[in-house]
């Protein structure tokens, strides 16, 4: 069983074959959550998830959830669906996408009471930290996705980026930190293990209401949802 991939990415001035091969990514991680299991009372979610050494053992403990770790890299996925098939585990997914394609196509059927991101790239330079996941815009973006009340646990080992993540999450207006609240659980991952020290960020989605009182900083992008409409 191969592992669905979707890479997101700009159609500006890619060939033709490029583009159709980029369509038919879309194509199939549109499939593979529209074939997702509805009816779960709790969704939870681990972008950029690995080997799937925390969300898997998560998932053990936690069978009242159904849990889903996206990552673009398919060997690593591949690992982790065997240790969750070992484990016979019936509550989790392993997709690989690119994080805000995978939103995009998500039905509506799920949405996430907390989601994982857990040590991800830093991109440390300072002329890369546009491309750092944590921004406002997808911040906002992720929002659409997650329930009333649902919560981020974000964990870092690179000091800027925690400092980023959180101005990021200030400067959106769907998100509130919450920095006395304790994570749900834990099991230290990889690059936990190998961290001298790290930052945990916890922050909770606001009621609706409170999104009309914050302005999203100048020069954030909130990209457009296209959820529920296709791979497209």
């Amino acid at each position: 069983m191969k592992v669905p991939y979707a890479y997101g990415s700009s159609m500006d001035r890619v060939s033709k074959g490029f583009r159709d091969a980029l369509i038919e990514r879309r194509e199939d991680v549109f499939r593979v959550c529209r074939d997702l299991p509805a009816g779960w009372g709790k969704y939870d979610l681990e972008i950029g998830c690995g080997h799937g050494h925390f969300l898997a053992a998560y998932a053990e403990a936690h069978p009242e959830r159904y849990c889903i770790g996206i990552d673009i890299a398919g060997g690593r996925l591949e690992r982790a669906r065997r240790k969750s098939e070992r484990a016979g585990l019936k509550n989790i997914a392993w997709i690989r996408a690119e994080a805000l394609l995978f939103l995009e196509c998500l039905p509506e059927t799920i949405s996430f009471s907390r989601v994982f991101i857990l040590f991800p790239d830093p991109w440390p330079k300072k002329r890369h930290h546009k491309h750092r996941l944590v921004q406002t815009g997808f911040m906002d973006f992720l929002s659409s996705v997650c329930r009333p009340g649902a919560t981020l646990y974000f964990r870092t080992d690179n000091s800027d980026y925690a400092k980023h993540a959180g101005d990021a999450i200030a400067g959106s207006g769907a998100w509130e930190e919450r920095p006395t609240e304790v994570w749900p659980w834990e099991r230290a991952s990889v690059f936990q293990e190998l961290a001298e020290e790290y930052q945990s960020l916890v922050a909770r989605k606001c009621a609706p209401q409170g999104r009309a009182e914050v302005c999203v900083r100048p020069g954030s992008q909130i990209p457009q949802s296209r959820r529920r409409q296709g791979p497209f």
